[in-house]
């Protein structure tokens, strides 16, 4: 039996080990250094840990009242009890700066004790000519017996517990909460659903029973399966929000289809089998709530969808041991939670397990966020605010998930055609920081980019940047990206998705790469995008360049210049000459710690040019506008970037080394199917991505983007069409409703619509 532990850059992991166990310590991505503690009644109870350095994190460790706190005062608590002063903490010091991705230490445990296993992070400098940024660390313990050791069954506490209950494998249990405190509900096992209910305890008192309530929700929500998480609050028939989410682990739940009943289980042969409609009689009986035949809940964990016939179809859940929702009560509830009894079919995985709850205390703080695993196997990651927040939010409350960031759709007093225009004629700024970012480094590292993307990265010169695909063998697109080259043996790969990484990193060992190093440094660069056609003015006298590098007004288009804000003693940053709006514009990436001080002082620089704040939604408009493509969209793993309207980035002719999907991209690049083109719709309506579009009966093609267009005064759209039908001039239909009943006339065109020799970007 082999147990698996993440533990996070910068954070320390505590690890339970027994006698005959064998732990191992992994640097899963390479070059980062791990920091072994172990605390126990004999020094030598972990053969070979050697104590040779300052256990630098547990050092620098401080409890606090936030969650990162509170899991700092659990390992110093640990500390306390086996008597180790903090500040004189020692560990035992593993991996270096260069070892390989995947380096194993191994060491026999002689006799039971606590391993405390760290991983130092030191901030990645834009200025760095190596750049190192830090990384997770993984341990495994081997158990010599399985049987001997406590199971993990609940997760940390996010803080310190007002109180917990413990909901036992088909039973259901009521509790109170009260306005303003937090309530998380735990699947311990995972795969195991809770059906939650949620009544205005006020109004209980009063005799009224005012409870969650689907159509309500629905309409103000405008969703009823809404993907990822949750909606951001449920209400009851009055219109009054009664929980609001603000973590979900998970992602996909179902929402107000009934728990399941005494009647569905008859029904399926199973006539007196336990279930959760009952156990919720009984448990809210003591409230004066009257029984039900059926009880409409929140569903969570439940695995359910509506396929292509309409038709509810539900399977079993996504959750995982250790999943939770965490909700916050906007009044005093009465609540009830169920651990589903259902073993007949799949929606427990087959076996009922438990639920647990906790309840958190209203003067918490908890980030509001939603999970993501990169794969099955990963450890959620929550979404996270990027480090110009602090900023953004004091000029909208309207942000959206983005790919596991927070990013404003549009701002208040602005809006998006006010954003817009601001970009085609003067200058806005934007929040990029959802971008994910990857050092690629080595001597190897030339190599692996020239085998996974389709550029030709071997002519690619240092401060030149590249826009790039990343295709699969049978040539669909993995992602886009661009990628810069810093050095020799130094590149940084930019793409959309987190999974890119993973996806070089499974490339460099199939290839057998051994000197590659693929570091994540997404959280050690955030940007912004400044443009528009003031961007180079506004910018000018913000940024230094010493001697070797452009000045700006110099820089080309698709390079970029390392220098400073301000002048020579100023923040390090990273200036790209790119963009996403068809303008003339620049990238401008620095440390989060420096995110804050580069908003202010583009902001104040940028208010004589009459700069605005840029939205998702602006952004939208323009990149439509100016043909350039989306994951999800445009493309994604079984389109071409032929079809996807990006074959610029196959050099099939010059580049002669050989790339992962080349064979597959002659073949289809020799007998086309699809090709991408512009629509221009008649009338005001907007095509949206997913619609048809016909001539006559049969469908030729799909919507893939589509907005109505401020500078063209037109509604536009980007289409996937079969390549008989590609000749601007074509006249298609845009199918709504069925695709039969409501059509829309379009023309075929070229794209991009606006500027189409980029003279602007290129300005």
């Amino acid at each position: 039996m082999i147990e698996r532990f993440r533990v996070a850059p910068g954070s320390v992991t505590a690890v339970r080990v027994f006698g005959g166990d064998r732990l191992e310590i992994i640097d899963h991505h390479g070059r980062q250094p791990a920091e072994l503690t172990v605390l126990a009644s004999d020094p030598r109870a972990v053969a070979g840990a050697q104590p040779d350095a300052a256990a630098t994190v547990l050092r620098h460790l401080v409890a606090g009242p936030d969650e990162n706190g509170y899991a700092a005062g659990r390992i110093l608590t640990l500390l306390s009890r086996h008597r180790v002063e903090q500040h004189d903490a020692v560990a035992t010091r593993l991996f270096d700066t260069d070892s390989a991705a995947g380096t194993r230490v191994g060491f026999p445990v002689d006799d039971d004790a606590v391993v405390l296993i760290a991983a130092p992070a030191s901030p990645m400098r834009l200025a760095q000519a190596d750049p190192n940024p830090p990384s997770e660390v993984v341990v495994e313990v081997r158990r010599a017996d399985p049987t001997r050791p406590e199971p993990q069954e609940l997760p940390a506490p996010l803080a310190e517990p007002l109180w917990d209950m413990h909901i036992d494998a088909s039973t259901a249990s009521s509790y109170e909460v009260r306005a303003g405190q937090f309530i998380q509900i735990i699947d311990v096992a995972g795969r195991q659903c809770s059906d939650f209910l949620a009544f205005d305890a006020r109004a209980l008192g009063d005799g009224s029973e005012f409870g969650l309530d689907a159509t309500t929700t629905r309409t103000i929500g405008g969703g009823a399966y809404p993907q990822p998480g949750l909606f951001g609050k449920f209400f009851d028939r009055r219109a009054r929000p009664l929980v609001e989410v603000v973590r979900d682990t998970v992602g996909r739940h179902d929402t107000f289809a009934l728990a399941c009943t005494a009647k569905y289980y008859a029904d399926q042969g199973y006539p007196g089998h336990v279930n959760c409609t009952d156990n919720f009689n009984v448990a809210l009986d003591g409230f004066g709530i009257a029984a039900r035949q059926g009880w409409p809940a929140l569903n969570l964990f439940y695995n359910t969808a509506f396929d292509a016939q309409h038709q509810l179809i539900s399977d079993e859940p996504w959750s995982r041991a250790g999943d939770y929702v965490l909700f916050r009560a906007s009044t005093d509830l009465v609540c009830a939670s169920s651990a589903c009894p259902d073993d007949i079919d799949p929606a427990n995985g087959w076996l009922p397990t438990d639920i647990h709850v906790r309840v958190y205390d209203s003067t918490r703080r908890f980030s509001v966020a939603v999970g993501h695993r990169l794969t099955p196997e990963s450890e959620p990651v929550l979404t996270k605010p990027t480090a110009f927040a602090a900023r953004t939010e004091k000029l909208t409350a309207q942000f959206t998930e983005y790919r596991g960031y927070w990013l404003p759709t549009g701002f208040d007093n602005f809006g998006a055609h006010q954003e817009y225009w601001a970009c085609r004629e003067r200058v806005a700024v934007m929040d990029l920081s959802a971008l994910r970012k990857f050092e690629v480094l080595g001597p190897d590292a030339e190599a692996l980019l020239q085998a996974t993307l389709t550029r030709n990265i071997r002519r690619l010169a240092r401060g030149q940047v590249v826009y790039s695909a990343m295709c699969t063998e049978a040539g669909g697109v993995v992602d886009d990206c661009t990628v810069l080259r810093l050095g020799d043996n130094n590149f940084r790969f930019i793409g959309g998705d987190p999974y890119d990484g993973v996806w070089l990193r499974t490339q460099a060992d199939r290839l057998g790469l051994k000197q590659v190093w693929i570091k994540d440094s997404s959280d050690q660069m955030h940007n912004i995008a400044v443009q528009g056609p003031a961007s180079r003015d506004l910018l000018a006298d913000l940024v230094w360049s010493p001697p070797g590098q452009p000045a700006l007004r110099d820089l080309g288009w698709f390079r970029f210049l390392i220098g400073r804000l301000g002048g020579p003693e100023g923040v390090p940053l990273l200036v790209s000459r790119t963009g996403y709006s068809g303008e003339l514009g620049y990238e401008l990436w620095v440390h989060p710690d420096d995110a804050e001080t580069l908003w202010d002082r583009v902001w104040n620089a940028g208010a004589p040019h009459g700069l605005a704040p840029l939205g998702l939604d602006a952004l939208e408009l323009l990149r439509v506008e100016s043909g350039l493509v989306a994951a999800g969209h445009e493309f994604d793993d079984q389109i071409d970037p032929f079809e996807a309207g990006i074959g610029f980035t196959v050099p099939l002719k010059t580049k002669a080394d050989d790339f992962v999907g080349r064979e597959a991209l002659i073949e289809r690049k020799a007998h086309p199917q699809r090709a991408l083109v512009g629509l221009r719709l008649d009338g005001n309506e907007v095509a949206e991505h997913g619609d048809c579009v016909h001539i006559g009966r049969s469908q030729v093609g799909v919507i893939t983007s589509g907005v109505r267009s401020p500078i063209l005064s037109t509604s536009i759209a980007l289409c996937r069409i079969a390549v008989q039908y590609t000749e601007p001039g074509t006249q298609v239909e845009v199918g709504k409703l069925d695709g039969h009943r409501k059509r829309i006339p379009a023309t075929v065109s070229t794209f991009p619509f606006y500027d189409p020799d980029k003279s602007r970007p290129r300005a």
